[in-house]
């Protein structure tokens, strides 16, 4: 997409001229607009808001778009997108350094609706199983990152009011900044009071482990019991980093509900993304 025709044309002249394009503010009626198709956006403090602003805009200068199957980006769906991805980076500094994050893939691929992909697993006996898996995003190591516009916009019919199929795949990104998704991105110095790397993932582990467990056993005494089902997404008991990327999207869309389901939890990922105590 051509982000620069959002420009007037005295700034594309200077843009021109300086040899560099500099990162332009995301015009004020579209910002609004965006914001207000996501309540957990338009919640955020006037100085939060103007961090977002800024790391967006760092963002598109960054990030290309192309449109699957015909489909043609607009501006509006650019800033939707960036909107919610940059939201995971909102208190870690200067835009340069927070989406240093992000720095392993260039390009977003939007597809215009959920896609079929064939999978193929080989089980403990060496028997090889083919099957259909209907994604709404994917996130690839050292690769782009792929998002079904239909999941994107509010009120997709297979997500709840708490998911967010962009928070989702951007979370991955996260994981997979050190090379693994294994549920554990790499971790703040002085990560929760610990004094080393490896004395911080021990107290992360010993954070989500035993959560994860107990996730998984909600889950599977709904589907199997018909027992209440957990307030997070069920696709969050499929590994660790599904349930590191579901707990991501509670976590920003409803931070207060999270709290209240996962205590630990929030108190790993405020730890984590380094979220203001007064907030």
């Amino acid at each position: 997409m051509n982000w620069q025709r959002l420009l007037p044309a005295w700034a594309r002249r200077t843009a021109v001229r300086a040899g560099a394009l500099a990162p332009q503010p995301v015009p004020t009626a579209l910002w609004q607009s965006t914001v207000a198709l996501y309540p957990f956006l338009a919640s955020l403090t006037p100085a939060e808001d103007a961090q977002l602003q800024l790391l967006v805009a760092h963002f598109l200068q960054h990030k290309e778009f192309s449109g699957a199957h015909g489909l043609e980006i607009t501006d509006a769906m650019a800033v939707a997108i960036a909107a919610q991805a940059c939201v995971l980076l909102l208190y870690w500094g200067e835009p340069a350094d927070a989406l240093r994050w992000y720095a392993d893939f260039v390009g977003i691929v939007v597809q215009p609706d959920d896609v079929i992909a064939r999978r193929k697993v080989v089980d403990e006996a060496g028997v090889v199983h083919h099957y259909n898996e209907e994604l709404m995003g994917e996130a690839m190591e050292g690769g782009p990152i792929m998002l079904s516009w239909a999941a994107v916009q509010p009120g997709h019919a297979l997500l709840a009011a708490h998911s967010n199929v962009v928070i989702h795949e951007f979370a991955h990104k996260l994981d997979l900044r050190d090379g693994s998704a294994n549920g554990c991105p790499p971790l703040p110095a002085g990560f929760m009071g610990q004094h080393s790397a490896s004395a911080a993932r021990q107290a992360w582990s010993a954070i989500w482990s035993p959560a994860y467990q107990l996730f998984r056993e909600q889950v599977i005494c709904h589907e199997r019991f018909g027992q209440a089902a957990p307030w997070l997404d069920a696709y969050g008991a499929t590994d660790p980093a599904e349930f590191f990327a579901v707990a991501c999207e509670g976590y920003w869309v409803d931070r207060e509900r999270m709290a209240q389901e996962l205590p630990s939890v929030t108190a790993a990922l405020d730890a984590f993304f380094q979220h203001p105590p007064e907030h």
